[in-house]
């Protein structure tokens, strides 16, 4: 059985990305946010634990609920965010 995201993002580039992104958040209690990067490469961060992984478009991140973290574009990207109100399948 394969999990359908509930709600995606617009496609995001280096520069529509929005500052609430770039900034600070998290996800809210019961959702995952996978972010799929389409071209170029997004630096994310999670602050807890503090680790920072590069994204790609074969690589995307998992950000689990109420996980606090940032993105960061490095060069030209484009990106999308798709969230699940169940643990997405890898």
């Amino acid at each position: 059985m394969s999990v359908s995201p509930y709600r995606s993002t617009p496609v995001f580039d280096q520069d529509t990305l929005p500052a609430a992104l770039r900034a600070r958040h998290d996800t809210k209690a019961g959702v995952w946010g996978v972010i799929r990067v389409i071209e170029g490469e997004l630096e994310l961060t999670f602050l807890d634990p503090p680790s920072t992984s590069l994204l790609t478009p074969g690589t995307p991140g998992l950000v689990r609920p109420q996980q606090p973290h940032f993105v960061t574009p490095v060069g030209a990207m484009k990106m999308q965010i798709d969230f699940y109100d169940r643990p997405p399948a890898d």
